[in-house]
């Protein structure tokens, strides 16, 4: 408990119910607004620890207690609306859950919040950085599972840009980083409380937030995020590691376009035809312009062939190959087949993969998906994966548990993800400590090593023409996420569910 002295000197305010619903609804919209300056393209990464605060005092203090969930409501659904639907709403074709999900999440949020600060009145807010901090996380697994959703807005990418930050995501993936985060954060939160008890009250029965464990808390999570900042130096350290010249190849996909069609968002069938022949032809050439700057591994993006090339043009592409003296990826789409395959310098085709998680809210289907092959290679294993197979944990761990030490990523992004889609990336190749290739069709290419330093890039939301070559080192290792997978996250997941427990099971013994 404060101190009775603290207790004396809170002064006991009195702020109508509209007044502190606008004023707790306003605090909780701030919280939406930092966390999405703290996500990509913005990268104020620090406002991933502080963004929160506003809410927390909001929900806990400001509103009126049976309104409380007003807070994480807003504060959610207005990250989704701010950071995930920017992403959404300009996609032609999308349905209308995927435009009204800031109202749906805020809806879900308000309804199963509800009880959480009587649950922490109760408690005497022992359990509230724990409880709070496994709940997000935990709510964070939920979605990964969804396939709508994937690990759009996760709390974690707002580090993208931070090697020094992410490395034991090998270890502990992007929900443990996530999970080290909002410790950290609601530390922070609870000893905000415990401040503002000892200068307001805006309730007579409000039970004060003890100082001295606050600043407990926040010595014990604050302690806890410099050994995993220590921890990620000394993975950094350097392993034996091999170097290759990669390349990604982005035409800008509507160059080729005429006005009336990029208004309009239709291809004629005449036109489908002829402007994929002026892919086709742009893309050789790019391909032969990284050959003769030495690239060894050439990306091609996702879609760029409207035909199998194992059955169409296969003399002119495996001359392509022994010309370049490269491996070239060749992503392909044959009705409901998405597919890559692998053409060596010898002329082989060695394997195809299908997209593993296809579109599904713009009705796209995969109907070769669920395998993850690997293709031993001059350069090493290697392995494919496509564009929204990056949005979850899965595929790229199973590839890389068959072996592959490098994976290629083409990708046909819109505008609205160009400036945030190669930060999935970034935590693919830190979880499985493989190099990544991203060619994505028009806005977002780059170029990722094992450690999650993006070596090169380009990101346009307008689009361009673009063609990556460089070198990326290329190592031998098995980290724990490999094989582990979202062990963290399921942990909080059954941690969200103890504390639900709790929740009922106090709420009885209060009431019998």
């Amino acid at each position: 408990m404060v101190s009775h002295s603290k207790i004396t000197l809170a002064k006991h305010i009195h702020l109508s119910f509209v007044v502190r619903l606008l004023l707790g609804t306003a605090l909780s919209a701030l919280s939406a607004v930092l966390l999405t300056l703290a996500m990509p393209p913005y990268g104020i990464w620090p406002l991933a620890l502080l963004g929160l605060l506003p809410m927390v005092l909001a929900q806990y203090r400001i509103l009126p207690p049976r309104f409380s969930s007003i807070a994480s409501a807003v504060t959610i659904g207005g990250l989704v609306g701010l950071y995930i639907m920017d992403a959404f709403l300009q996609l032609p074709g999308a349905p209308w859950y995927m435009k009204g999900l800031p109202l749906i999440f805020g809806l879900v949020i308000f309804l199963t919040d509800r009880g959480t600060r009587a649950f922490h009145e109760r408690t005497g807010y022992r359990w509230f950085v724990l409880s709070s901090a496994l709940g997000w996380v935990g709510v964070e697994m939920i979605r990964s599972l969804i396939p709508v959703l994937g690990t759009w807005g996760f709390i974690a990418y707002a580090y993208f840009k931070q090697p020094w930050l992410i490395q034991p995501v090998s270890i502990f993936g992007v929900f443990g980083l996530g999970l080290v985060n909002l410790l950290l954060s609601f530390a922070l939160g609870r000893l905000l409380l415990a401040w503002f008890d000892g200068k307001w009250r805006l309730d007579a029965d409000i039970r004060p937030v003890n100082l001295q464990k606050s600043r407990a808390w926040l010595i014990g999570t604050g302690a806890a995020f410099i050994v995993w900042v220590a921890l990620s130096l000394v993975l950094m350290i350097p392993q034996e590691q091999d170097t290759i010249r990669v390349a990604a190849v982005q035409p800008f996909f509507k160059s080729l376009w005429t006005e009336e069609e990029i208004a309009t968002n239709t291809l004629s069938p005449m036109r489908y035809q002829e402007v994929y022949d002026q892919l086709f032809d742009w893309l050789l050439s790019r391909t032969n312009t990284a050959a003769e700057q030495g690239a060894e591994l050439i990306v091609w993006p996702e879609g760029a062939l409207s035909f199998d090339p194992q059955q169409t043009r296969t003399r002119t592409l495996r001359d392509l190959a022994a010309d370049a003296q490269a491996y070239l990826v060749i992503p392909y789409g044959v009705g409901t087949r998405n597919e890559v395959t692998l053409l060596s310098p010898e002329g082989d085709f060695m394997g195809v993969y299908g997209k593993n998680h296809p579109v599904i809210f713009v009705n796209e289907r995969s109907a070769t998906r669920g395998t993850y092959p690997t293709y031993k290679t001059g350069l090493g294993e290697m392995g494919t994966i496509i564009c929204y197979d990056l949005d979850f944990t899965d595929t790229a761990r199973k590839v890389a548990r068959n072996g592959a030490t490098l994976i290629a990523v083409p990708s046909g992004d819109w505008p609205g993800i160009a400036e945030k889609h190669y930060a999935h990336v970034v935590f693919r190749a830190v979880e499985n400590r493989v190099a990544m290739i991203k060619a994505d069709r028009s806005y977002d290419s780059a170029i990722i090593d094992p450690y999650g330093r993006i070596v090169r890039s380009v990101v346009s939301r307008g689009g361009t023409q673009s063609t990556l070559v460089a070198d990326v080192t290329v190592i031998q290792a098995n980290p724990p996420q490999r094989y582990l997978g979202d062990w963290i996250g399921w942990l909080c997941l059954a941690g969200m569910v103890v504390f639900l427990a709790l929740d009922v099971i106090t709420a009885r013994r209060e009431t019998s």
